[in-house]
């Protein structure tokens, strides 16, 4: 259990004390600003803890990669974090009424065939490594998962729906991203 391995463990550790925050009703009046904008504890405190999961996502692959202290084990658990992260907090959003089911489903799905494909790929003997559009994808998920949980801020005040945009670009490039992957590895499934 090396250095890298502990920072993944703990963006693991992370997702249920987001998902209590995100859950859990604490009756506490909420942070409002103005007429137009309110947020809870909960939700400020749940943002917080996701962005800093969401930003050793990165660090633990660096470490190890540096450090030339790449595991199995960290190869395992580091895509297994990032699902468990994104999962979840998509689910609790749902949950919410701050997305729409179909959209976590989609984002979910595509997470889950693309793990599938990797783990085929293992077992041909190759890796899949992230590509550009992959990337891109984290990048505007992990976005629009800030922008949902701090309720458009601050783009609700000058009534700009930036959340609604960036939810539409998240679904639009994870779908694109999860065919990119399947395509440029399509040798990888056998067709009979």
């Amino acid at each position: 259990m090396n250095l890298a391995n502990r920072i993944t463990l703990a963006r693991i550790i992370l997702v249920p004390i987001i998902m209590v925050f995100l859950l859990v009703n604490i009756d506490i009046k909420p942070l409002e600003f103005g007429d137009d904008y309110s947020i809870t504890y909960n939700q400020i405190i749940a943002a917080i803890i996701f962005i800093i999961a969401a930003s050793t996502d990165g660090l633990d692959g660096y470490i190890a990669r540096k450090n030339k202290i790449v595991t199995n084990l960290g190869k395992l658990l580091d895509p297994l974090a990032d699902k468990l992260l994104v999962a979840a907090v998509l689910i609790s959003l749902v949950q919410m009424d701050k997305l729409a089911a179909w959209m976590a489903i989609v984002i979910i799905s595509r997470e889950f065939a693309v793990t599938g494909l990797r783990q085929i790929a293992l077992l041909d003997g190759s890796v899949m490594a992230a590509s550009t559009w992959g990337k891109w994808k984290t990048a505007v998920q992990i976005t629009m998962i800030i922008s949902l949980l701090l309720n458009n801020f601050p783009f609700s005040f000058i009534d700009f729906p930036f959340d609604e945009i960036i939810s539409w670009l998240a679904v639009l490039i994870t779908v694109y991203s999860g065919f990119d992957y399947f395509f440029k590895n399509k040798h990888l499934i056998p067709v009979q």
